[in-house]
């Protein structure tokens, strides 16, 4: 297929290209931002985005150049929108129904354009931080403003997909973990670990839908492919991980990274005062049930040696 992908430069996005690319697909990758001002591991995930893989300038959603991609570059089997507008977006200041505007800009123009060139369909990303998602603790209430411009995006894409014709996939994302992730959790375990330190767990208690990232992008691939091959107008996958407390991951990274390294490391699980968030929110279908093949060994070996380079020799 020609696939058409918005939000290539992101953790979750780069894997996703990256196995779709592996399976034989065509891919042209959107970016929101200018590319030259990428840094960090933002910039190494799009350096390695290479032949077969093919990247243009800055085209977000939406917008002129991305309108103008969408003619001059098509026609496109498939169009995965997996970019959103994520600056700031833990603060509880963030614009929710700005967002949502740049999430959909032009969204009727987008979708008459593919449907014209006989386009098999969209898949949209979903969290598991929408309103009205995954399982948990009821009611399902968005986690955050900017859960709540995720969920909104996909109201927007449902009524319009729905009223043009238009075949649309919700690809549900709980919290995914691996190489050229940037700092968050595991990041900072490691962090912590290879200096020897003892990393210190505030929020033991919540159950999180830690998924390894590799695992995550097999199934995206799966599904990716199962929307344009299928005559359902709507179809979603909610693909689960590791579903446990914050606690119980720990000590299972723990474990995996000792065995490949040595360390000690020892974790701090404080008693946990902050319950602003759900208790319980996760994924309800197990990735390896839609992924048995998949190498949880290999995974770890992989995990470990990008934070720790010589565990590869």
């Amino acid at each position: 297929m020609r696939i058409l992908f918005t939000g290539a430069s992101s953790f979750t996005g780069y894997w996703f290209v990256q196995t779709l690319a592996r399976r034989g697909h065509s891919l042209v990758c959107a970016p929101a931002g200018n590319p030259d001002l990428y840094t960090g591991v933002r910039q190494q995930r799009w350096a390695r985005l290479t032949n077969p893989i093919h990247t243009v300038a800055s085209a977000p959603f939406g917008s002129e150049a991305f309108l103008n991609l969408l003619q001059q570059g098509g026609p496109w089997d498939l169009l995965c929108h997996h970019a959103a507008d994520t600056s700031n977006y833990r603060s509880p200041d963030f614009d929710a129904v700005g967002a949502l505007t740049r999430n959909t800009l032009n969204i009727q123009a987008v979708l008459q354009t593919l449907k014209k060139q006989a386009c098999r369909g969209i898949v949209l990303t979903g969290s598991v931080f929408e309103f009205d998602e995954a399982a948990g603790n009821e009611p399902l209430r968005a986690f955050s403003p900017y859960g709540l411009s995720k969920g909104l995006t996909w109201q927007v894409f449902r009524y319009y997909c729905d009223r043009m014709g238009m075949p649309l996939g919700k690809f549900v994302i709980p919290n995914p973990f691996g190489p050229f992730e940037e700092e968050r959790f595991t990041a900072y375990l490691m962090r912590q670990w290879r200096e020897a330190k003892v990393p210190s767990v505030k929020t033991p208690d919540y159950v999180r839908d830690n998924i390894p990232v590799d695992l995550l992008a097999k199934v995206y691939a799966q599904f990716t492919e199962r929307v344009a091959r299928s005559d359902e107008p709507l179809s979603r996958c909610n693909p689960s991980g590791f579903a446990e407390t914050q606690g119980e991951f720990t000590h299972r990274v723990a474990r995996e990274v000792r065995a490949r390294t040595g360390w000690d490391c020892d974790v701090a699980l404080e008693k946990q005062q902050d319950f602003a968030e759900p208790l319980r929110r996760v994924n309800t279908k197990p990735a390896t049930v839609q992924v048995p093949d998949w190498n949880e060994g290999a995974f770890w070996d992989a995990f470990v040696a990008f934070y720790v380079p010589a565990a590869a020799t």
